[in-house]
């Protein structure tokens, strides 16, 4: 299952949507093993291939599928060896797979292998079609096939990485990713999966050290603050978090991929360079992805999507003035094209005028009610402007819309808190633990409402405990430590709570956060006059 990813440049949100995984296999561990023990597909394995209907495609790209088709017939009507007759096959399922006819494609490709059982391009290719289409199980089996054939491919190691993260084999892709490194101990993509295994199997010191790493090697990949963010805030330091969510953008660590350059340059035609453009984008070569919608656009001058593409591009480019003339543009030809109006809204906070961003966010939302990226902005602007009763129905229809991201649930939590509407804030932690418990975050902010609520229904001390002690079997952090001062203060156990007080106050002077201590020390001084919390957040 794909997840959708918000778009680059949302620097104002505090949520991530980060995607946990990572792994790395030795080659003489892992893949080596399959060498010589899976049968080559012989020629009676072949598929059946045919034209499919191609009257949705623009004319050049026609040109293209028949040309290639035509081409098989003749390799196949002339008896040519194997081998060519396989190559034939696979640039087939090249133009197949890029014009979007993914099953003709994967024939082409399988049949491609069985004849040319030597070839890396077409497993590596099959591979990345199974990954597009959320089979990971199948793609890992064709990276697996490539590395066969070629131990030391870069791009296929970290490939497969991926895959068995997704699948959730998280020490076999761990091991790949580490095999990657040991190739390239510079690739940022495979320092990153490190530390996305690492983060998956609750290593989070380890987790934050190597995507820092990967960070450092290429700070352009903002992606990785999401990531980073995820580690600090299950370590409890949550002003780290927040400061890494704050950068958060486009943009995730490159990989040395040529066989994937090569297939980019596959098709000809407004839909295909508008997707180079977004893979560029995703890749984070800003200018690459600015040549692909400028190319894209002189095909199509008025397309809307190649207008906004071109729009982010040079917004992340830092072209502010040139993102915002793309954006009205599309506007102009499209005015109900809610991807612009979300784009001028970015530009338009990001400039430091909120009510006029406010207004697009909303209006984007008018033309796409279900756009949650315009939801979440228009949410966390008028969160951060004060605005905090009308950023709640938002938050509310973000956890109903999207139930799986965690973030939305704390923020709204927290936004109840705010508001002093703490049965509600209870309620709400309630239910967000059933839909995500693996989330210890969610069950620290109950436990600080349950502890220290000013509210006397809300409080509840003997459950904050017994919540507190499912927190401990996690490992620890100053933010816990903190919690459970304040529940031992509610049930009147003074001494304890300042001893658990001191301790995350250490913790937090351990972690180089001197400020975060000095302003425990308040509440250490509460517990110290034997006095409870009353506030469960700052």
């Amino acid at each position: 299952m794909t997840r959708r990813a918000l778009p680059a440049g949302l620097t104002a949100l505090i949520w991530v949507l980060a995607a946990v995984a990572g792994g790395c296999v030795a080659h003489d561990e892992t893949v080596s093993t399959l060498s010589g023990t899976r049968p080559r597909p012989g020629v009676e394995a072949l598929r059946p291939v045919s034209l499919p209907d191609l009257s949705s495609l623009a004319e050049s790209v026609q040109d293209q599928v028949r040309e290639r088709y035509a081409s098989l017939m003749r390799t196949t009507e002339n008896g040519m060896p194997p081998d060519e007759r396989g190559n034939a096959y696979g640039e087939l399922g090249l133009v197949l797979m890029a014009a979007g006819y993914n099953d003709r494609a994967a024939s082409c490709y399988l049949n491609a292998q069985a004849l040319a059982p030597d070839a890396v391009r077409w497993p590596y290719y099959l591979g990345h079609l199974y990954k597009t289409q959320g089979e990971p199980a199948q793609a890992a089996e064709s990276f697996e096939r490539v590395l066969e054939l070629r131990p030391t491919d870069l791009a296929a190691l970290v490939w497969l990485g991926e895959m068995y993260l997704a699948e959730g084999r998280l020490e076999a892709a761990e091991r790949v990713f580490a095999h990657a490194l040991s190739l390239e101990p510079g690739s940022a993509a495979a320092l990153s999966g490190v530390g996305r295994a690492a983060l998956a199997s609750q290593g989070y010191v380890r987790a934050a050290e190597y995507l820092e790493r990967a960070l450092s090697v290429e700070p352009r990949a903002l992606t990785l603050h999401n990531t980073i963010a995820m580690a600090y805030q299950r370590l409890g330091d949550l002003d780290k978090a927040g400061a890494h969510l704050r950068q958060r953008g486009g943009g995730k660590p490159t990989l040395p991929d040529p066989l994937m350059r090569d297939y980019e340059q596959v098709l000809r035609s407004p839909t295909a360079f508008q997707l180079r453009g977004m893979r560029a984008l995703e890749d984070g070569r800003v200018a690459a992805a600015a040549a692909a919608f400028r190319t894209g656009l002189e095909l199509a001058p008025h397309a809307p999507a190649l207008l906004h593409g071109l729009g982010e591009a040079l917004a992340r480019a830092g072209d502010t003035r040139g993102a915002v003339e793309q954006f009205e543009e599309a506007l102009r030809w499209t005015p109900e094209f809610a991807k612009a109006h979300f784009g001028l809204g970015m530009m338009l906070n990001m400039d430091g005028r909120p009510d006029e961003a406010i207004e697009r966010f909303s209006t984007a939302l008018e033309h796409q009610p279900d756009y949650l990226e315009a939801r979440l902005a228009l949410a966390e602007v008028l969160r951060v402007t004060g605005r905090l009763l009308e950023s709640l129905p938002h938050l509310e229809q973000i956890v109903t819309l999207e139930p799986g991201l965690a973030e939305p649930w704390i923020v709204h939590a927290m936004t109840l808190v705010r508001l002093e509407r703490y049965q509600e804030a209870r309620d709400r932690l309630n239910e967000a633990r059933h839909v995500h418990p693996d989330r210890p975050e969610l069950t620290d902010l109950l436990v600080r409402l349950l502890a220290a609520a000013p509210d006397d229904q809300v409080r509840d001390g003997r459950r904050a405990l017994v919540l507190m002690q499912e927190l401990l079997e996690a490992p620890q952090n100053f933010s816990m430590g903190e919690a459970m001062a304040m529940t031992l203060a509610e049930l009147g156990r003074y001494d304890e709570a300042a001893t658990w007080q001191r301790q995350a106050m250490a913790t937090a002077q351990e972690v180089g956060r001197s400020d975060l201590a000095q302003r425990m020390a308040e509440n250490l001084a509460l517990y110290l006059q034997r006095r409870p919390c009353r506030t469960p957040l700052d």
